[in-house]
């Protein structure tokens, strides 16, 4: 989308060939001829914001599993430039070839660790603030039912009892 196309283009929610379309068929906005000197006519400057927000498709990470994982991209990134500097020394045939291998054998410990530190930091911070899960409505009408049955078992059972003991079951009638 070019200069003059971004200042014609409305404010919300164009897109590039929707306003490029638009600003075919729409005529240029006149200034009086007064305004500007005799046969002049000027297009006024229209303002759109840079960009506009959008609200996010998912959540963000916790802080403590989102600091790991910058840490461990970091760490990862710092393994993966120390392993071509120790093969680009090989292939050199030079002395520093030797304590690079060491350190990127090193470091491709501490990336996996760093990793593994993502993926831990996400599990205890899960563990610790769990997820808030709403039984759905079915789980929901399947307990009540199930505690419906079991008061009504107990309701009968209590009854039985009641009529045990009034009708003497288990005693001799003369004693």
């Amino acid at each position: 989308m070019g200069t003059a196309e971004r200042r014609m283009a409305p404010e919300h929610g164009a897109t590039a060939q929707g306003t490029t379309r638009r600003d075919a068929e729409a005529p240029a906005r006149a200034v009086p001829r007064g305004a500007h000197g005799p046969g002049r006519v000027r297009e006024q400057p229209r303002y759109r914001p840079l960009w506009v927000e959008e609200p996010a498709r998912r959540r963000r990470l916790p802080d403590p599993v989102r600091t790991a994982a910058v840490r461990a991209v970091l760490v990862i990134a710092v393994t993966l430039i120390q392993a071509m500097v120790a093969f680009l020394c090989t292939l050199a045939g030079s002395w520093l070839a030797f304590p690079m291998v060491i350190s990127s054998v090193v470091s491709t410990i501490l990336a996996t660790w760093a990793a593994l530190d993502v993926w831990v930091t996400r599990q205890v911070w899960n563990q610790r603030h769990g997820v808030v899960s709403t039984p759905s409505s079915t789980a929901r009408s399947l307990r009540r039912e199930r505690r419906r049955v079991r008061r009504q078992a107990r309701a009968a059972e209590r009854a039985q009892e009641r009529i045990r003991r009034r009708s003497g079951t288990g005693q001799l009638s003369h004693p």
